[in-house]
């Protein structure tokens, strides 16, 4: 009589470097299914933290506001006669302190202008300030600190005493004295002293980053390897440490629009014939009983302004944080 056939048997690798018998039909349900983890198709491509964080951002309807917002002031900061016809400094003082009419919206400021042709022009003045100071301070500041994160030493102890002596200067206060001796109308001025101030938060969050992503595996791995200095620094450290510094210094782009705003309203910011929100605030201010429209309109442009760029700024954070998702 012959004997039965045994189940063709196959050998499966145990976690401990040896090996089990399994019969063939149980190995076929260990082996890897093809595809993606389920079997159901091609495995998807690994997505980089950028790529995640723009997925991220695409649903986040705070992000979708803030930035149609941010792109409406961007375009008439650029073109105001796109909705502004006018010229924000023809004024005539027989429609002084006049409430809205037609063709004027917003009515008219104390001295017969236009307050709707000020609040439009007024957006390029506030957005240029605020583009050029977040520019210059992450540019210097992840510089700066970013050497002084990678090399340590000397260079690190130095301009962290630099950065605590900038830290200790009142932000208006140092405005009130440096400015208060410049006579130019322009915006570079006041650009000059944001970024002059400015750079030491960014150094110091950019350090931070530095160092702990130089202690990372890969970067060890490149230095084993014979990377040079500014290889690791510009391919391996840079795109993985620059996300708080983007976080930043979107939040303070809104802030320093409003700190020029403070400026221009204590008179040593912006000066006239320069057309300011903070320059019409400042105006509008000693008439806030009888013409309110006057400080309301300006100020409004204003907060909602700051406003959008720090929920920009949220949404940018909320999806670049890993710990957060």
């Amino acid at each position: 009589m012959p004997e039965p056939q045994q189940p063709e048997r196959a050998m499966a690798a145990t976690g401990m470097g040896g090996a089990m018998d399994l019969a063939a039909s149980e190995a076929t349900t260990l082996e890897k299914p093809p595809g993606g983890p389920d079997g159901g198709g091609p495995s998807a491509p690994a997505r980089s933290l950028w790529s995640d964080a723009w997925r991220d951002l695409r649903r986040n309807p705070v992000f979708i506001v803030s930035g149609l917002i941010i792109l409406f002031l961007v375009v008439i900061s650029l073109w105001p006669s796109l909705i502004a016809s006018g010229n924000p400094l023809d004024c005539d003082l027989a429609n002084a302190q006049k409430g809205s009419a037609p063709g004027h919206p917003f009515g008219f400021n104390e001295q017969g202008c236009d307050v709707y042709t000020r609040v439009v022009h007024g957006t390029r003045v506030s957005v240029t300030v605020g583009v050029c100071a977040t520019l210059g301070v992450a540019l210097i500041g992840s510089v700066l600190g970013g050497l002084a994160g990678f090399f340590g030493g000397a260079w690190d102890a130095i301009l962290s005493r630099i950065t605590d002596i900038f830290f200790a200067i009142p932000v208006v206060l140092g405005g009130l004295v440096l400015l208060s001796v410049v006579t130019s109308s322009t915006v570079w001025p006041v650009v000059g002293f944001m970024v002059l101030l400015g750079w030491p938060q960014i150094s110091r969050i950019a350090r931070g980053s530095v160092i702990t992503a130089k202690h990372n595996d890969y970067v060890q791995a490149a230095r084993a390897l014979g990377a040079s200095n500014s290889r690791m620094l510009l391919r391996h450290i840079t795109p993985n440490a620059v996300a708080p510094v983007i976080v930043v210094a979107t939040i303070a782009l809104g802030t320093y629009i409003a700190l020029e705003a403070t400026l221009s309203y204590l008179g040593v910011g912006l000066k006239p014939p320069t057309v300011s929100w903070g320059i019409d605030i400042s105006a509008a201010s000693p008439y806030i009983r009888n013409a309110p429209h006057m400080l309301l309109w300006p100020a409004g442009a204003l907060a909602i302004t700051v406003l959008a760029f720090i929920m920009l700024g949220d949404a940018v954070r909320d999806a670049l944080d890993p710990k957060l998702r």
